[in-house]
């Protein structure tokens, strides 16, 4: 952090007036005590940031053998150093898998799609997919990663990052290095999960799913199994729910305090909505009397799935105030 003037620089015992990458240089500065002098770097004001955690863009070593998946460690060299870091891996949005990704930008106005990994050909998803023989899985066109290093890296804008796993066997026939990349935004700020990281739009996909136990009217009936039962059901008042019948509904509030709860249908129930859970009901009574006959245990395994509740939302990663999102 000290900044002084340069008055002449001699390369070989040569006078020259710039120095790059490889050469090795002697440089004459003036009003500077040598005695302050350590090993250090020598920059352009501003060129080089210390910083804590950072966003890069990458892409995997293809001869790098398994997944790359969030959370994990590796040894990430950066600058002039090798530290350890961790990291979290997400792409963009499933609806711009496709769109063109300016080089060497981030863009932090923009919704990301946490992964648990990298989303590669060789992750087990795709596997499963190319089992099921379905079409090839899409990949997106970019990838990033957010890293969080164990001690504070100098290093400049838009470097060059390589993560590895150096501890692996050196004696293995097998690539250590794991991916590349380039530094994005580095964050210099020692706290930066509570003044960077909230700007940072990263979501996850939350599913739930419930079902219909009672009609309690046209417009309205009662679901169980979505929340336990010591769940604080208000908190998902308002939110949008879909029956697996087609209908759209909307979280009213609780019912008792075992965490069922009520859904308002603004459209009202379908005639054969209504007839399914009639049906479902009278069996369910039957079934409570202990009048089930052999013929009425052939019906019930014939008869069609309950009506299921499915409850989607996202949540960002880093929004303190855990909001759950709906579109």
């Amino acid at each position: 952090q000290v900044t002084k003037k340069v008055k002449s620089m001699q390369m070989f015992h040569t006078p020259v007036n710039y120095a790059m990458q490889g050469d090795r240089v002697g440089i004459c500065v003036t009003q500077f005590d040598p005695k302050l002098l350590e090993r250090g770097l020598i920059c352009t004001p501003e060129s080089l940031h210390t910083i804590h955690a950072a966003i890069i863009s990458l892409k995997k070593i293809q001869y790098f053998r398994g997944a790359l998946q969030t959370k994990a460690k590796f040894h990430i060299t950066v600058g002039h150093e090798t530290v350890m870091g961790r990291v979290m891996f997400f792409s963009p949005a499933p609806a711009d898998f496709n769109e063109e990704i300016e080089e060497n930008v981030f863009d932090f106005e923009k919704d990301y799609l946490y992964q648990e990994e990298y989303l590669s050909k060789d992750s087990d998803s795709s596997e499963e997919n190319k089992k099921k023989d379905q079409a090839e899985v899409q990949l997106p066109r970019q990838q990033w990663a957010l890293l969080e290093f164990e001690k504070p890296v100098t290093c400049p804008k838009l470097c060059l990052v390589i993560g590895s796993k150096l501890d692996t066997d050196i004696h293995a026939n097998t690539c250590r290095l794991a991916f590349h990349g380039v530094l994005l935004q580095g964050m210099e700020d020692k706290n930066y999960t509570e003044t960077f990281l909230p700007k940072l739009k990263v979501y996850k996909l939350k599913h739930k799913e419930g079902q219909v136990e009672r009609v309690m009217d046209d417009y309205s009936v009662i679901g169980r199994s979505l929340f336990k039962k010591e769940t604080n059901i208000q908190i998902f008042v308002g939110l949008k729910v879909k029956l697996s019948t087609g209908e759209d509904g909307i979280i009213d509030g609780g019912f008792g305090q075992s965490g069922k709860f009520k859904i308002r249908i603004p459209d009202g129930l379908k005639p054969d909505t209504k007839m399914l859970l009639a049906v479902a009901s009278k069996k369910k009574s039957k079934a409570g009397k202990g009048d089930t006959t052999k013929e009425d245990e052939s019906s019930k395994n014939d008869s069609a799935q309950p009506v299921t509740i499915s409850l989607l939302f996202k949540r960002y990663v880093f929004d303190t105030q855990k909001k759950m999102i709906q579109s």
